[in-house]
Parts: structure tokens; C-alpha cells; sequence
């Protein structure tokens, strides 16, 4: 486990909904060491209220970050304070979800436009935690579109305490467009989160949106703390593979997707044993062979098959034997 304090995140895996649950971010780790992973937003309110437990994360997983949607600064620093027990390395508040759901639940992008709101959440979750309270947001909303305005915001949440911040750089329409609309149709503006890093040189700031590659994350770390990858790192993991080495410094443990694929095994049959099913852990490595002969064949089959009930581990070998042969890796 790491100690509390500051995560080195010159590279992280975003947050996404319905996709880095726990199972996802144990088969990340397995390909970087170092990358920093985020849960998928968890409201307080489910944290508070619900009947799952939202907070379960495997040790493996570290450093884990774990992304809060909320704006009731109690809630927000009761769940901070969870979060802590709980082992989790550091708490982020999201500020850059448009989705009409989220601005419903008085969070996300919207928040935007209250920047002493997100500062009172700030103050209190610093109040009872010792870990990173960090913000995720984006360069501004609908017509609320200048640097000015996101100027703003980020001193006020800095005027709070807020150390390190990750911006998506694009701006959140928060009627008209879906969330999906939302990451592709406005405009990238990487020159705006490099001047917002020479504006504020004492905040850790990291960049998400449109990164899809390591060596277009090497450029932008010429000029920033960190970059973010989202959906490029979930449909093509083995991306991360090469984390450690080009973006870390740090020697290439040199996994292959086969090897990746063994090491899986025992953390599926652990979790199955527990109640999880085949599909719910499988469905993460689709795109683990991405762009190689067999590619697929092996996403065919987990997906025809693999969400059925009485799905097994072994039909992760049966796929494999579409790559290559099982055979030869343990020759």
C-alpha cells in the first residue's frame, strides 16, 4: 500500500461509468505497477444509503483513487472519511460529468457554476482526511466558455486547499448534447490547461481528453504534471503495458497479453468462488489482443459465450487457443 499523501501521477486511467470497476483495475494493475487507477463515480448517496458495498476495491489495486459524485459537503466528508478507513489513496470530486442524471443529483459539470459550493466540500472532506482531495473537471460549460471564468474556478478551489487537478479540456454542454456527445463534439483545448499550469504552477495538473497515445502523453508532459487516458487505455490495455517503462522510467516487466491472460486465471476463479460471474470480469479483456491475428475470434467468442450463468474460466483458454496455442506458454 502506498502511504498517504502524494500519488505520482504523471499517468492515470479515467474514471468511467459501468467500465473500471474493481475487476477492470485489478487487470490494469497487472499490466502497469505504476499507473494511477480511479474507481468508476460513486454518489454518497449510494455510499450512504445503498445496500451494496461501493467501496470494495482489491489491494492489488493501488495507488486506487476513489471518485465521489456529490455537493452536501457533510456527505462528501462523511464519505471522504470512509474512503480513508477504507484504505483508498486519495479522493476525487467529480466536477466534469454533463450527464442530465448526475446534474440532477446537484453534481458533476454543473458544478461549474458554484465554485464556493466545491470549495465548502473541499474544506470539509481536508477537515476529517489526511489523503489527496483532488477535483476532475472541465475548461467550462455551455456559454460559461472563457479562461476567465475557468481562472476562476481553479483559484478558488485552490484558495480552498486543492492541490492537484485533473481537467478534461473540453467544455460540457450540459443541455443538448449526451455524454457521449459530450467527449468528442467540443473542441479539444490543450493550450488553455498549459496556461492554466503556467497561471498556477503550485498545483499538480494533470490533462484528460483525446490522449491516445504514450508519446502523445510524453509531449504533454513536457508541459503538465499528468496525463489521463480514458476509453483508448480501456479498449486497448495493452497500452498500459508500456506505462512503467516510457512514462514511469522504470524497467519493462515485458508481459505478454498470454501471460496476462494466465494471471487472470486465478483472480477469476477467486472471484467467481465469491459469487462474481465469468462475464462481469471477462468482459474488461475484449480488447487485450487488439490489432493481433486472432484479435477476433477472441473477442467472438467471450462474447457470444461468455455471458452465459454457467460460463467458466476455461473458456478464457478456449479463446486464447485463437491467439495461440495454450500449450506453448507453458513449455
Amino acid at each position: 500500500m502506498t502511504t498517504p499523501g502524494f500519488i505520482d501521477h504523471k499517468f492515470s486511467v479515467a474514471p468511467m461509468l459501468d467500465w473500471t470497476d474493481k475487476h477492470c483495475r485489478y487487470f490494469h494493475r497487472l499490466l502497469s505497477q505504476h499507473a494511477v487507477l480511479y474507481t468508476e463515480m460513486v454518489t454518497t448517496g449510494a455510499i450512504i444509503h445503498g445496500s451494496g458495498d461501493y467501496l470494495d476495491f482489491n489491494t492489488e489495486e493501488h495507488p486506487v483513487v476513489l471518485q465521489l459524485g456529490g455537493s452536501n459537503a457533510a456527505d462528501m466528508a462523511h464519505c471522504a472519511k470512509l474512503a480513508q478507513l477504507r484504505g483508498y489513496d486519495a479522493v476525487n470530486i467529480n466536477v466534469g460529468c454533463p450527464s442530465d442524471r448526475v446534474q440532477n443529483g446537484m453534481f458533476g459539470a454543473c458544478l461549474m457554476a458554484q465554485p464556493s459550493l466545491v470549495a465548502d466540500c473541499i474544506k470539509a472532506m481536508q477537515d476529517v482526511v489526511s489523503i489527496p482531495v483532488t477535483v476532475k473537471t472541465r475548461i467550462g460549460i455551455d456559454d460559461s466558455d472563457d479562461y476567465q471564468f475557468l481562472q476562476d474556478f481553479v483559484q478558488t478551489i485552490a484558495d480552498a486547499g486543492c492541490q492537484q487537478l485533473i481537467v478534461h479540456a473540453r467544455k460540457a454542454w450540459l443541455k443538448g448534447l449526451s455524454p457521449k456527445e459530450n467527449r468528442e463534439v467540443p473542441p479539444l483545448n490543450y493550450e488553455r490547461v498549459h496556461q492554466l499550469k503556467y497561471e498556477f504552477p503550485q498545483l499538480n495538473i494533470s490533462l484528460n481528453g483525446g490522449v491516445k497515445t504514450l508519446q502523445q502523453a510524453k509531449e504533454q508532459l513536457l508541459f503538465l504534471d499528468g496525463v489521463m487516458v480514458g476509453r483508448e487505455a480501456y479498449t486497448n490495455p495493452m497500452l498500459l503495458s508500456d506505462v512503467d517503462q516510457l512514462i514511469y522510467g522504470k524497467p519493462d516487466v515485458g508481459r505478454t497479453p498470454q501471460q496476462v491472460v494466465m494471471d487472470m486465471l486465478p483472480y477469476i476463479e477467486r472471484q467467481m468462488s465469491q459469487g462474481a460471474r465469468f462475464w462481469h470480469i471477462a468482459r474488461h479483456m475484449l480488447g487485450l489482443f487488439q490489432g493481433l491475428p486472432g484479435a477476433r475470434q477472441w473477442r467472438r467468442l467471450l462474447s457470444e459465450q461468455g455471458h452465459f450463468a454457467d460460463a467458466k474460466p476455461e473458456l478464457l483458454l478456449q479463446a486464447l487457443a485463437k491467439i495461440k496455442p495454450v500449450a506453448e506458454l507453458t513449455n
